[in-house]
């Protein structure tokens, strides 16, 4: 199996990256806020102009520089879109890392950011702020508090935290070791399990363990790991995003494994990005790699190995979408489609756009609430046009994102992972 690409642009400074863009314009319709607004300061090319321009000196970090940067998605469907080879995820994460340490937010801005991070990297508080959500919800509270329109009276952040709440399935706890269904291991891997992955989605973390050793694999889940850090870095929070992932790494590296599993799209990104990360720090860089070189996600760890577990029939239509940090950020758009592809009845429907963000984009659609419900509603749109039975999303974030607009429209659409589709091929389960 080869290895992921290890970051460019590593050892190039910001001034070189932002001296490949060539004000082309093929990032425009790529973009999701400029497809919004059609503002040029929020389209890619637009906000490189801004970090130009503070790194001349010609503009402040004011309210205004900021909240064009606040409104990117950091999807990377520019990168894609881009034929210069920009590193725009680059100069994002460092412009971002720029505006925490250099620009005084507003007081309730800072204390809602300090909540969130506060509680999404770590998987025991989520647990705890679990408890109450599910009384919440299986009391019928959240139905009546919905149906009241009392969510029209709270600040769009606090209303869009109700919107985006799951139903809380019951956590199963994972075991350390799961041994592979066949005679003899084909390969031993290790599986990331995630932070909101394990407490809100337990489901995936199973089917993935379900599949992996009925694909001949011993599965190891180390129990002293973490979160991983993508909130954090894709946020600007260098040096929290920096702990996580050293935490992390620590994790799994007494761990002798062919490969090791993620199976969250934006989780992966992270995971592949460890080697810039530290790219400062010699020691640190060389365990990073070292992990990264391991790193796969399910879907692009199972497209290339040949499989020996029965497909059984599934009669279902299933759209299929492309999460940003799985296609534009680590390139793995066929793999997904391949493993659908060999379910025996199962039609796969191309969503029109498919490309395009949903909306989530990790802590977005919490940040900037408005922004991603327009943008949201256009992907919807474009799900529903494809009259499918159950949409697939490789990443928890987006599976939220459009469950909640949704079931604003009143329309249940069964959401799941791609691994939970297999799943239920291979084992024979019901999806619901």
């Amino acid at each position: 199996m080869s290895a992921p690409q290890t970051s460019t642009g590593a050892e190039r400074s910001n001034v070189d990256l932002m001296s490949d863009c060539v004000h082309c314009g093929f990032c425009l319709p790529a973009c999701p806020t400029y497809t919004s607004w059609g503002d040029e300061m929020d389209s890619p090319r637009g906000r490189i102009d801004l970090m130009k321009g503070l790194h001349d000196g010609v503009i402040q970090m004011d309210d205004t520089v900021v909240a064009h940067f606040d409104s990117c998605l950091g999807c990377m469907g520019c990168m894609t879109a881009c034929p210069s080879g920009v590193r725009y995820d680059l100069l994002i994460e460092s412009t971002r890392a720029q505006i925490e340490t250099t620009y005084q937010r507003p007081a309730a801005d800072t204390l809602f950011r300090k909540l969130i991070f506060r509680l999404f990297p770590y998987p025991k508080r989520l647990r705890l702020a679990a408890l109450p959500l599910r009384l919440y919800v299986r009391t019928g509270l959240q139905s009546m508090i919905r149906g009241s329109g009392m969510l029209r009276l709270l600040p769009d952040r606090l209303a869009q935290i109700d919107a985006l709440a799951p139903p809380i399935a019951t956590e199963a706890s994972l075991a350390e070791f799961y041994s592979a269904q066949t005679a003899s291991p084909r390969l031993r891997v290790a599986m990331i399990a995630g932070c909101v992955q394990r407490v809100f989605f337990p489901n995936v973390n199973e089917a993935t363990i379900r599949v992996l050793t009925a694909e001949g694999c011993d599965v190891v889940v180390p129990k002293l790991q973490g979160c991983c850090g993508a909130l954090s870095l894709h946020s600007g929070r260098i040096d929290e995003a920096k702990g996580f992932a050293a935490r992390l790494i620590s994790a799994f590296e007494g761990e002798q494994v062919d490969a090791i599993i993620i199976n969250a799209a934006g989780c992966g990104s992270a995971l592949k990005e460890y080697g810039h990360l530290f790219a400062d720090d010699e020691v640190m860089r060389e365990r990073a790699n070292a992990f990264v070189a391991k790193v796969r996600d399910i879907n692009e760890f199972l497209a290339q190995l040949t499989p020996i577990a029965p497909r059984y029939p599934l009669q279902r239509r299933v759209a299929y979408h492309d999460a940003c940090h799985l296609a534009h950020a680590q390139g793995i758009r066929s793999q997904p489609r391949e493993l659908l592809s060999s379910i025996p009845g199962l039609t796969l429907c191309e969503i029109p756009h498919g490309d395009q963000c949903c909306g989530s984009a990790g802590t977005y659609n919490l940040f900037e609430p408005e922004s991603a419900i327009e943008i949201g509603e256009r992907k919807v749109n474009n799900v529903l046009s494809t009259h499918p039975d159950i949409l697939a999303s490789a990443n928890p974030g987006c599976t939220l994102q459009i469950q909640s607009l949704l079931r604003k429209r009143n329309i249940t659409l069964c959401a799941a992972h791609p691994i939970e589709i297999l799943d239920a091929s291979i084992s024979r389960r019901e999806l619901a």
